[in-house]
Formats: structure tokens, sequence, C-alpha cells
């Protein structure tokens, strides 16, 4: 017979309580926080990824949007949560990636104040333009805001948004003026473009793409390294010569701090299997999103670099929240 180290005798007794409390949650509802307004494209992965794990937890899901302060309220909320394992978030480039560098006063650590779980997917952001502006190119584009003294306006969902800081480096590549005009969500700033109040917009792949299908809207590029294959007709921006203008849009899964081992274990579980599904990988493919690959430990390594990158980023370009 084995006998058990004695330093592993000593530590079960510790172990008990935290995996028992792990076997019997969850034992509500999920909270599962959008920290932006319906429609966007945290708001689309969470309700996909909702649905994929349907009943795999035994406890309904209950998606809350609370949107403001380009994702830093919903973001706030969940980190003010500490210890509860029943409220999660789809953390994001901007309440994780982006707002904590750009703006000088945040609420939370994006790294200390969460459990982070698993990266779920990356996509590209997009610029779209009215069918009545006369670009049909990003060149076009460039020469067309050139001649406007004092700006050519974008939209975007918001302030602090990977969106706002893609239009404001592709500004800076270009030697070109764009004035940023926020609004509250992503689906407002689509339809005052499609209806011609505001020329352009700068906007996640996953929610311009049923426009740009339709017709609605026109593509003039997109802010990863190459060309997107949900839209393989439109040049990148590095592709059409502007590389420091390359970024990656991201969304992840992440749960308050404190959180007991076990529990985060079984989410990462949860997230995986779902994202594993061959019915989840199809609809994401739809609408331009790859899946994320990256366990818990990669997934928080992937948000400190990212702090670390736009805060270079942000402190090179001169770049100021709205």
């Amino acid at each position: 017979m084995t006998s058990l180290p004695r330093r592993a005798l000593l530590a079960a007794p510790l172990l008990l309580p935290a995996l028992a409390k792990a076997q019997g949650w969850p034992e509500r509802p999920i909270r599962w926080i959008v920290n932006f307004p319906p429609g966007g494209a945290a708001d689309t992965l969470s309700r996909a990824l909702g649905e994929s794990i349907g009943g795999r937890l035994g406890q309904p899901i209950v998606i809350e949007n609370r949107p403001g302060a380009g994702g830093l309220v919903g973001a706030d909320l969940v980190a003010k949560a500490r210890g509860d394992a029943h409220v999660v978030i789809m953390s994001n480039a901007a309440s994780h990636g982006i707002g904590p560098v750009l703006y000088p006063s945040v609420p939370y650590d994006p790294l200390a104040d969460f459990t982070h779980i698993a990266l779920v997917g990356t996509f590209a952001s997009v610029l779209v333009v009215n069918p009545g502006v006369p670009a049909r190119t990003l060149p076009d584009f460039v020469a067309l805001a050139r001649g406007r003294p004092g700006g050519f306006a974008y939209g975007t969902g918001g302030n602090g948004t990977m969106n706002h800081l893609v239009g404001q480096l592709l500004a800076r590549a270009a030697g070109i003026e764009l004035t940023h005009v926020p609004y509250r969500g992503s689906a407002p700033a689509l339809a005052d473009c499609i209806g011609g109040q505001i020329p352009a917009v700068m906007e996640s792949l996953p929610i311009a793409l049923p426009h740009l299908k339709a017709g609605r809207l026109r593509a003039l590029g997109t802010s990863e390294a190459g060309r997107d294959a949900a839209l393989p007709e439109t040049p990148s921006f590095a592709e059409a010569g502007y590389p420091t203008a390359r970024s990656t849009n991201w969304f992840g899964f992440s749960a308050a701090a404190g959180i007991p081992d076990g529990i985060a274990a079984r989410w990462g579980g949860v997230i995986a299997a779902a994202l594993a599904d061959p019915r989840l990988q199809e609809r994401f493919a739809a609408i331009g999103v790859v899946p994320g690959r990256m366990g818990a430990a990669e997934y928080t390594a992937l948000i400190a670099a990212e702090l670390d990158r736009w805060r270079g980023v942000i402190r090179d370009a001169g770049v100021k929240p709205d």
C-alpha cells in the first residue's frame, strides 16, 4: 500500500471545504454581465456562448447588460463581487486592455480583481462608410479626409473602446484628422451611418458584417495584418500601407477574483467544451470570429501584454479620452 506524504495528509482537511463548495456550485442562477449595450460584439458573443453552455451547469444564465464608460461600469460591478462565483463577465479589450491605461482613474485592477478563465474569440475592426460617401477604397477615404478641414467624423460604440483607438491609430498613420463621435453602443452608431447622419463608423466585424452583406454599408479596410476570411475582397489597413493601425479585438471569459480554484477549473472546462462545439464554431465563423484557444494562464498573460502594448500606443500617439 502506497502511503501519502505527511504534507498531503495535513493539507487534505483544508481542501475538503473548497472541494465540497465547488461540487455544490452553482447554487443559484449565474449573473452574466455584458458591459456594453445590446447588439454589440460583447452582447452577441455572450448570448451565443451562453446558449451553447445551455444546461451544463444546472442553473439558468441571466445575461445582464450594464454599459457605460467604455465597458468600465460593468467591469467594476464584477470586480466588486469578489468571491462570488455566480457573477461573470465577457471581459474584453476595452475594459481590460485599453480603458485601464487610457483613463486617468479606473476603479478596479484588470488583473488582480478578476479570475480570468479563457479567451473566447478574436476578430477584426472594420472601417465602414455610408454608400453615399464618395470613397470606394481606403486611399479614397484618406484623400477625402485630407480635404476636410476640421476633421472627418467617424462613430464608434463608445469612448475607450478598441474601435475608438483603432480610428485614432489610422488617423495618425495616414496623417489625417478624424473626429471621434462616441455613441451609446454599436447599434445607434451603425443606424446613423446607414441613415447618413454620420459618414463613417469603425466597428467590430461581427456587428458590421450583416449590414455589409446587405449593401447598407461599404467596407474600406480591416484592422488585422491580413485580409479577413469573412471579407476577402477588403484589404487590411496594413495592406493599404498603414501597418501601425493593426489591431485585433479580443473577448474572454472572466469571473470575480477570490472564487475557489475548483469552480474556476470547472468554468474552464465548461467554456472549453462550448468552444469545441462544431455548432458554435460554425456560428462564430459566419460572423467573422476566430474561437479562442487560451486557458486561464495564457489569457491572463495576454491581458497583461495588452495593457503594456496599449499603454505605449496611447503615450506615443498622444491619444486622449474624449
